[in-house]
C-alpha cells in the first residue's frame, strides 16, 4: 500500500497534537477508539489506532513538515495467525 495523505484532528495535552482521535480521509470522518501503540523515529511519530469501525491504521506524523499519512491498514475482521510452530 502506497501513502495516503490525510488530516487528522489531535488531543493536545501537555504538547500539541499529542494523539490522534479523528481521522479525515476521503472525505469521511473517523473516530478513533483506541491509540493501541506508539513509537518514535528520527524525524516521525507512529500511531497503531483503532477506529470505532474496527479497521486498524498505522499512522505517520513527519515532525518537520507536519503532514500525516497512513503507512498500514487493516480491514476489521481480518485475523492474522501468530502461531509459527504448532507440536503434535
Amino acid at each position: 500500500m502506497s501513502e495516503q495523505l490525510l488530516r487528522v484532528e489531535c488531543y493536545s495535552g501537555y504538547k500539541s497534537e499529542e494523539r490522534p482521535v479523528r481521522i479525515v480521509f476521503q472525505a469521511q470522518t473517523l473516530a478513533i477508539a483506541e491509540v493501541e501503540d506508539r513509537w518514535y523515529s528520527p524525524g516521525a511519530t507512529y500511531f497503531r489506532v483503532l477506529a470505532e469501525s474496527g479497521d486498524r491504521y498505522v499512522l505517520r506524523r513527519d515532525d518537520a513538515q507536519e503532514v500525516w499519512c497512513v503507512t498500514a491498514y487493516r480491514a476489521a475482521g481480518k485475523r492474522v495467525d501468530t502461531k509459527i510452530n504448532q507440536s503434535v
